[in-house]
């Protein structure tokens, strides 16, 4: 038991001793510089604005195809890159520019509804991109008439 405690003690001690390196003494100038750019160039962020974030068919017919074209800007800093766009439900399929935007250009997202549902329809489309929020949504409506 005695041994075991003075093992442990001495064990304790060479840990304590053998930390006394000074780790900033170890940073390098170029490694800090290279991370103040790093860290600049990842504040900028880009930023995704539609010139219409809702848009209205009107009255249409039940199964009559329709589409929209929704455009937007990169109104950030950096490449807006759009990683997916889904809808609330298989009747509405959005398509979008698939490379990146760089800052102040302008890209487009294709909406198509099927015309199912009935009466007034609402549909909203998730963007899912490199923006500070992540997505951003649209939406479509219609007043859908019955079938005849």
């Amino acid at each position: 038991m005695r041994t075991k405690i003075l093992a442990l003690s001495l064990f304790s001690v060479f840990a304590l001793v053998s930390c006394k390196e000074n780790a900033s003494d170890r940073v390098k100038a170029q490694n800090v510089e290279q991370a103040a750019a790093r860290d600049a160039v990842a504040e900028a962020y880009p930023e995704i604005t539609f010139d219409q974030t809702e848009f209205d068919f009107g009255q249409i017919d039940y199964g009559t195809n329709v589409e929209h074209t929704f455009t937007f800007t990169n109104t950030g800093e950096a490449p807006l890159v759009i990683t997916g766009a889904s809808s609330t439900c298989g009747c509405t399929v959005p398509t979008f520019t698939q490379e990146p935007i760089a800052p102040g250009e302008k890209g487009e997202m294709l909406v198509k509804f099927d015309g199912t549902g009935f009466n007034q329809v609402t549909k909203t489309v998730t963007v899912r991109a490199n923006t500070p929020n992540g997505t951003e949504q649209v939406r479509i409506k219609a007043f859908v008439n019955p079938r005849q």
